[in-house]
């Protein structure tokens, strides 16, 4: 079985729910579900917009610390709390992730973990040999 390398963000859900931020095996990488947190464990303020930036730099790191690159994303999955928020996160997603153009999905969903997150998104990456 191919080793596995994780890569944790600071989150205080990693600890208390048993996750970490991403995890690599072999040459995929696995990001969670990543909600828009600051460093402190505050909610990233701001709309739909900044939260994705957030998701997406919390994203980008730890896939970087795993030896990958924005260009390796061939997967990433959005939720969204408010269909409104759509073309707003969208236009995000399009910005980190376009020049990869992954295979992505976006859904609404009824909740997520804090009631003022309007936005998750979580990704995989490949690194080519």
């Amino acid at each position: 079985m191919p080793e596995r390398t994780r890569a944790t963000s600071g989150s205080p859900f990693e600890e208390q729910f048993g996750f970490c931020r991403a995890v690599r095996v072999g040459n995929r990488i696995m990001v969670a579900g990543t909600g828009p947190i600051e460093d402190d464990g505050s909610t990233t303020p701001g709309d739909a917009s900044a939260q994705a930036e957030r998701c997406c730099d919390l994203i980008l790191a730890a896939i970087e610390g795993l030896g990958g690159e924005a260009e390796d994303v061939v997967r990433t999955r959005m939720f969204l709390t408010d269909p409104a928020d759509q073309e707003a996160v969208g236009a995000v997603h399009a910005i980190y992730f376009g020049a990869a153009i992954p295979a992505a999905t976006m859904v609404g969903a009824a909740w997520l973990c804090r009631p003022e997150w309007k936005v998750e998104i979580e990704a995989e990456a490949i690194i080519d040999p």
